[in-house]
């Protein structure tokens, strides 16, 4: 009779313990790889660049994930609808690099059903905003007539984006968020944003399903060059005036 699969648990006192490898994962569910430990900075980073992330429900013991296939959306391929493209050429917006990080994830947090709840719960909230005091965690905002109408943010090491979560207000906005990270990204060399896991939304972007193996090897890559400067965004409304026409 076969051994049954253990969990690797991580100690919560010791944020220096190091992570299982990747290749560990179950099977079902897919890339499940350790649990417990905790989110303090140090812990998080290094999970990111051994491309791991956590995600669990806020009455959950912390779960660290790696699935295969990964998702990821290459930077210079997204796919831009013609309704997209006319949204953002409409230029009724501005977009903000790092000015809101907390209304973001407040944002991102909210339920999207009525009665639903969130993965995003105040534990994982902290802790990236920890991540952005560092100048790790990274987001992209989406402004109309002075109000945060979409956004996305994520984790930002090297040459490497980690996207974590996205949201709209208004129709198209979280589009128009990911569309200008994908240029920024691209424009610095940034080829990669990973999406962890699919969804036919996703999907429909243009994301698509990378093995494990070989976006580890491309992370351990980027994450070690040199990271670009976030501090300027992009101007968007001047430069959707250079975008083809619909």
């Amino acid at each position: 009779m076969d051994n049954p699969i253990r969990l690797h648990w991580l100690d919560p006192k010791d944020p220096a313990q190091p992570f299982p490898s990747p290749g560990r994962a179950l099977r079902d569910p897919d890339g499940l790889l350790a649990i417990g430990g905790d989110l303090s900075t140090a812990r998080l980073l290094r999970a990111y660049r051994e491309g791991i992330f956590p995600w669990f429900n806020p009455d959950e013991p912390i779960l660290w994930w790696s699935p295969d296939p990964r998702t990821v959306l290459p930077t210079g391929r997204m796919h831009v609808s013609r309704s997209l493209r006319r949204a953002v050429r409409r230029a009724d917006y501005a977009i903000r690099f790092n000015t809101a990080p907390d209304a973001v994830m407040a944002a991102c947090a909210a339920p999207r059903e009525p009665g639903q709840g969130t993965w995003l719960g105040l534990q994982m909230r902290r802790a990236y905003r920890s991540l952005f005091d560092a100048g790790a965690m990274k987001t992209v905002e989406v402004w109309r007539a002075g109000t945060l109408v979409g956004g996305v943010y994520g984790v930002a090491i090297g040459r490497m984006f980690y996207g974590e979560s996205m949201f709209s207000t208004v129709d198209n906005a979280s589009k128009i968020a990911l569309f200008w990270l994908c240029r920024f990204m691209a424009a610095q060399r940034m080829p990669l944003l990973d999406c962890q896991v699919g969804s036919d939304h996703l999907a429909s972007l243009g994301a698509e399903g990378m093995p494990r193996a070989q976006f580890i090897e491309m992370v351990q890559r980027l994450v070690n060059e040199a990271p670009p400067d976030w501090t300027e965004p992009a101007d968007a409304p001047a430069a959707a005036e250079h975008l083809p026409a619909c």
